[in-house]
Formats: structure tokens, C-alpha cells, sequence
């Protein structure tokens, strides 16, 4: 009787999961129209961005994809692996260079940036600057300075009880007005600021909980070979803190680049300020599951190649791994 249930069961959602794969296979090739992601590529990819100037941003996102490949695909071994990091981190300013001008490239306006360009550039932006102030806030909260680790702590708790959105509204917003007369950050900036002050605080747990997996042994043997605090702390116990706390900082980095979306609700054209300023136009009304299934396409492939580079990162820094 088991086994007959069993075998019906299984034939059931056989059957169930086929006709499923059927009916989505059938609308993606024959029902969906997707001329609204076709003949819209440019914006997606970079907004308003002047036409003759697009070779620029797309020069960059080429850099990304080969610096990708290479670094998943690429030799475990060589001279070129020792100066992988520091091209990693060029990549930040070698991407706002393009897209903003200046030095021998004509300036571009913020007003102009868009699509894929402006999500990444907001992702990396607000990680660089997000990463260094979240440990500082995790050593904070664990000095010995009762100022600096309450002050540390109130920031951490105020930041993780508020809507991101809210920050985001202050950022853009509030901002401008407690500025000097004749000083103005850009739209860009503020966004980045907003989501850097905001990811830190998550960042300084992430971190803290890495540090608090470091056993005391560890302290005590670099004591022992004669180093002080500072360089126990920044040759020892710091670069495995964030070895452990890897995984979690990479979902962070996942989140921060979703969470860019939430700047099209403040008027920046990211790719959700893309996909809805198409779907107000009369052409293409009504279309808004191939729009946002090709969004959910994009984020998953970013996303995916960024869990990817964490894991391949994650592998190389482990001792049992990295020689093999």
C-alpha cells in the first residue's frame, strides 16, 4: 500500500513539475514579447548616458568580466595573482573615472548616469567605504574606552533599528540642508554615503562576531614572539576575524547591491528606475512580467558571480585548500 501511495505521489508531481516546465518554457519562446528588453538594452546598461560617450562605462563593465573570469578561471599561481587585490580594488575608481570624465575625459553629470552602470558603481562606491568603517565600529564596540565603545554601540543599534529607506530619504533629502551655503554633493555621493553609513553597522556585527571566535591563545602567542597590541591585532587576530566572518560579508555585499533598487523610489535610474520608467510609456504598457523577470535575471547573475568570487576567495584563504 506504501509502495503504491509512494509511486502515485511520484507520478503526480512528475507530472505536476512537466507540465510546470512546459507552460514556462512556452511563454518565454512563443507568448512573451520581449521587445521591451531588446530594443531598450542601451538604457538598461547605462541609462542616459551620452550616446557617443557609451563606450566608456561599457570599457568598464568588459574590465569587470575579464577581471571575473580571470580570477575564477585563471592560474591559482603566478606573478599576476599578487597584484589581483589591488586590481580589484582599482577597478572603483577606474569605473568613476569612466563614467564621470575628467582627465583627458569629458565630464559627464550625474544627471546622465543610469541603468547597470549607476547599480554598480553604488555597490562598489558604498562597499569600499562601508567595509573599513564597519571594523572600526566592531574594534570600537570591544575597546576598553567606555566613550568609544558606547558611542560605537549606540551608532550600531540606532543604524540596525532604522528602515534603510529612511536613511536613504536623509541621505538624499536632509542632507543638502545642513550643508553650507554653495556646497552641494551630488545625488551619487549622498547615495553612496547613505548606504555606506548604513551597511557599516551591519558590517561592525559581522565582524565582531568573527572577532569574538578568536581564541585568546592566539593573543597570547603573538604576545609571546614580542609583538604589540596594534600588530597582534592587525597581523593576527584581524585577518582571521575576517577570514570567518567572510560568508557573512558576502551576504551583506549580495544585499547592498539589491538594495540599490530601493533608489529608484528617490529618483536615480538604476535598473529599476529603467524598467519603470518603461513601463510608463503607452508602448509598452502591460508588459510587466518580461520586464521584471529580465530584472530578476540580471540581479540573480550579479549576485551570482559575486557569491562565486566570495567562495573562490574563501577557498584560497584556507589553509587545508590552498595549496591543492
Amino acid at each position: 500500500m506504501n509502495r503504491w501511495l509512494n509511486r502515485s505521489v511520484t507520478l503526480v508531481l512528475t507530472a505536476l513539475i512537466g507540465w510546470g516546465v512546459w507552460s514556462v518554457l512556452h511563454w518565454l519562446l512563443l507568448a512573451a514579447d520581449w521587445q521591451v528588453v531588446v530594443s531598450n538594452l542601451p538604457l538598461y546598461v547605462v541609462g542616459s548616458y551620452p550616446v557617443d560617450q557609451r563606450w566608456r562605462p561599457l570599457l568598464w563593465m568588459i574590465a569587470l568580466v575579464v577581471l571575473i573570469g580571470f580570477t575564477l578561471l585563471g592560474p591559482r599561481r603566478g606573478p599576476l595573482q599578487r597584484w589581483l587585490p589591488l586590481i580589484w580594488l582599482a577597478m572603483a575608481p577606474l569605473g568613476l573615472w569612466l563614467v564621470a570624465g575628467g582627465m583627458m575625459l569629458e565630464p559627464v553629470s550625474t544627471r546622465d548616469w543610469g541603468g547597470f552602470t549607476l547599480t554598480l558603481l553604488l555597490t562598489f562606491g558604498s562597499g569600499l567605504l562601508a567595509l573599513p568603517i564597519g571594523v572600526l565600529l566592531a574594534l570600537g564596540r570591544r575597546s576598553r574606552l567606555p566613550v568609544l565603545r558606547l558611542s560605537s554601540t549606540a551608532y550600531i543599534e540606532l543604524m540596525r533599528a532604522v528602515p534603510l529607506i529612511a536613511v536613504l530619504f536623509f541621505g538624499q533629502l536632509l542632507i543638502p540642508l545642513f550643508l553650507p551655503p554653495g556646497l552641494e554633493i551630488n545625488r551619487v555621493l549622498r547615495a553612496v554615503l547613505a548606504f555606506a553609513f548604513f551597511a557599516a553597522a551591519y558590517i561592525a556585527e559581522d565582524v565582531r562576531g568573527g572577532l569574538q571566535a578568536i581564541p585568546p591563545t592566539q593573543r597570547e602567542a603573538a604576545a609571546v614572539l614580542g609583538l604589540s597590541e596594534w600588530q597582534s591585532l592587525q597581523l593576527v587576530v584581524l585577518p582571521q576575524a575576517l577570514r570567518i566572518a567572510l560568508p557573512s560579508l558576502t551576504n551583506q555585499a549580495v544585499g547592498l547591491l539589491q538594495n540599490t533598487s530601493l533608489m529608484a523610489i528617490l529618483g536615480l535610474v538604476e535598473l529599476l528606475g529603467i524598467s519603470r520608467s518603461l513601463l510608463a510609456n503607452p508602448v509598452f504598457i502591460g508588459r510587466f512580467l518580461e520586464v521584471y523577470l529580465w530584472l530578476a535575471a540580471v540581479y540573480w547573475l550579479a549576485c551570482t558571480a559575486m557569491a562565486l568570487l566570495a567562495r573562490h576567495l574563501e577557498l584560497r584563504l584556507d589553509p587545508l585548500r590552498s595549496d591543492r
